[in-house]
């Protein structure tokens, strides 16, 4: 659980709003709370950024951790499906940088200033997203099991 103060504080300062686990904020404010997590709060080890297609956006997940407390803490932003952008955080946790390249891959949404704005995971050519909810089945990518040998044969 993360500690109220370090809610409130961020509520006072970056309009975000409580959530169970952290705070939700404006796209805006996201990299500016990151480093007053990270300078002023202790949350100074990178766990994990994740993406999450949502009825009302895209929602973005950081995650960071205080490891004289145990604590962790989630930052959550909600970008809009049609032009999913944000400012990468990288420059402020290097284990961001390949967290985002998944997102990027998966939902599409682009990091500004990202160092190595490179599919990850995906051949440069595949088009589309596959985590977004429209992506289309009928595609001609991804995995495809063999079909199995006729009973009949041999």
């Amino acid at each position: 659980m993360p500690e109220a103060n370090v809610q409130e504080a961020l509520m006072l300062r970056h309009q975000a709003t409580e959530t169970a686990l952290g705070v939700e904020l404006p796209p805006a404010e996201l990299l500016e709370a990151l480093r007053a997590l990270r300078d002023a709060h202790g949350y100074r080890f990178y766990i994990v950024t994740t993406g999450i297609d949502g009825t009302e956006g895209i929602e973005i997940v950081h995650g960071l951790r205080n490891l004289e407390t145990g604590d962790d803490f989630f930052v959550k932003v909600l970008l809009p499906k049609d032009d999913p952008e944000l400012d990468s955080a990288a420059f402020l946790f290097a284990g961001a940088e390949w967290h985002e390249r998944e997102i990027l891959d998966l939902f599409g949404v682009r990091f500004r200033s990202h160092p190595d704005p490179r599919r990850i995971l995906m051949p440069d050519e595949y088009e589309g997203h596959p985590l977004l909810k429209d992506f289309p089945m009928d595609t001609p990518w991804g995995y495809r099991p063999a079909a199995p040998e006729s009973e009949t044969d041999g």
